[in-house]
């Protein structure tokens, strides 16, 4: 029986928990088993960024309007996924063992390889969301959302933790096909219906470097972890946006 109450919950935790937004609701395990209800997290940060640039993209300089919804992106994220994206180089560019990438990932310091993947992505952002303007815009950006969100999800079912930490309890209770079917209902169904053939472009480009991701992970550090998700989140947000400004 579909119960409301649980069903608003756990959208509550999601967005909390990928959000800045505050909720009573922001338990790892009520986020895990609710992590495919991850895409309305992303429609509510596509939404409210979304419209930022809407607005914004009317009367700014491109440069300045990429500027501003790139900080506000990462912001509204806490920094957490740009902090993944990260860790998540410095442990691909680590040299040795299995062990001491993923050594050299968990370490809070960091190294070269982070620094310089963080200003590539940044000034990836700027170009793509300064290159549209208007109602563009905001589609573009609502919908990266909803395909990097998605990313996590899938990339939660087919995948398995490297270690049992905070990734574990997501790959777990995403081995249900149910709700991965839902979660791609919920990103996939508006990017092709609102994207058209752009948006089978970015839904085709998306799912593809999802599993590419899951690929690099499984064998550079032997599955997936926390900082895997939150890269893929902001890599799949990028390829989007790029896609969108560019076809």
């Amino acid at each position: 029986m579909w119960d409301g109450g649980l069903l608003f919950k756990g959208i509550a935790s999601v967005v909390s928990f990928l959000t800045i937004i505050p909720s009573k609701n922001g338990d790892l395990e009520t986020v895990a088993k609710s992590m495919y209800l991850f895409p309305i997290a992303g429609a509510v940060i596509g939404l409210i960024i979304g419209g930022a640039g809407y607005g914004l993209s009317l009367f700014a300089q491109p440069l300045i309007v990429g500027l501003v919804l790139t900080g506000a992106l990462v912001i509204i994220s806490g920094i957490h996924h740009t902090d993944a994206l990260c860790d998540f180089a410095d442990g691909i560019m680590a040299k040795g063992t299995k062990e001491k990438k993923l050594q050299a990932m968990r370490d809070p310091a960091v190294g070269s390889a982070g620094v310089v993947t963080v200003v590539l992505y940044v000034a990836g952002m700027i170009m793509a969301l300064s290159m549209m303007k208007g109602f563009a815009l905001f589609q573009a950006i609502l919908l990266s959302e909803l395909m990097a969100k998605f990313a996590m999800v899938l990339q939660a079912n087919r995948g398995f933790s490297t270690w049992q930490g905070m990734s574990s309890p997501f790959t777990q209770s995403m081995k249900d096909y149910k709700k991965l079917g839902i979660a791609a209902g919920l990103a996939i169904v508006p990017t092709i219906l609102l994207g058209g053939i752009t948006g089978v472009y970015v839904t085709a480009t998306c799912i593809l470097l999802s599993f590419l991701l899951l690929g690099v992970a499984n064998r550079t550090f032997g599955g997936i972890s926390g900082d895997v998700f939150g890269a893929s989140n902001e890599l799949v947000r990028l390829a989007s946006l790029l896609i969108f400004a560019s076809v």
